[in-house]
């Protein structure tokens, strides 16, 4: 299995032909006979949602590293060997803002199938959890460049570009936290 579409063999190095098996298009090894599979990575994110205000905000960070440099989003990332999905989501959070909660408080969203980039397909599972569910105060970290509240009325005012792909997520929380 590979995240990317493959041109080489993982286990032998051989070139790789196409074929068609179970109906799809797949890549296989001719020397080594294996079909190499390409699936989706496995994303978890959260969004945290602060209703004490006059107007729901949700906790966001600006991207400092590629994908999306500049762009803000909601916290969210790649999921470890060893972690289910919320599990990832919390662990993402305090890692991108500082912001810690237990992974047991947090309500699944949806999941969804994000545009491939570079070939690379991502399966995101969306959480949601309430402020007061959360300890600490956002501060950008690992590879965020800045983390804070925004309310879509702050976010449209402001001269900053939020990552396509988690933009209707962002305003779909917001709004239906009201």
């Amino acid at each position: 299995m590979v995240s990317r579409p493959p041109q080489y063999c993982p286990r032998c190095g051989s070139p790789l032909e196409t074929i068609t098996f179970e109906s799809r298009e797949r890549k296989r090894c001719s020397p080594c006979g294996a079909v190499i599979w390409h699936n989706p990575v496995p994303c978890a994110g959260v969004a945290v949602v602060d209703r004490s205000r006059a107007e729901p905000a949700v906790l966001c960070v600006e991207r400092g590293v590629p994908p999306g440099i500049g762009e803000w989003t909601l916290p969210g990332g790649h999921m470890e060997i060893d972690e289910n999905p919320e599990t990832t989501a919390a662990r993402e959070l305090e890692e991108e803002t500082g912001v810690s909660v237990d992974p047991d408080a947090l309500e699944i969203l949806d999941a969804t199938a994000l545009p491939p980039q570079n070939g690379k397909h991502v399966t995101m599972i969306h959480y949601v959890v309430d402020r007061a569910h959360t300890e600490g105060e956002p501060a950008a970290g690992s590879d965020a460049s800045a983390a804070r509240f925004w309310t879509p009325a702050e976010f449209d005012t402001a001269d900053e570009i939020f990552r396509p792909i988690h933009e209707d997520r962002f305003r779909t929380v917001a709004d239906r936290s009201e």
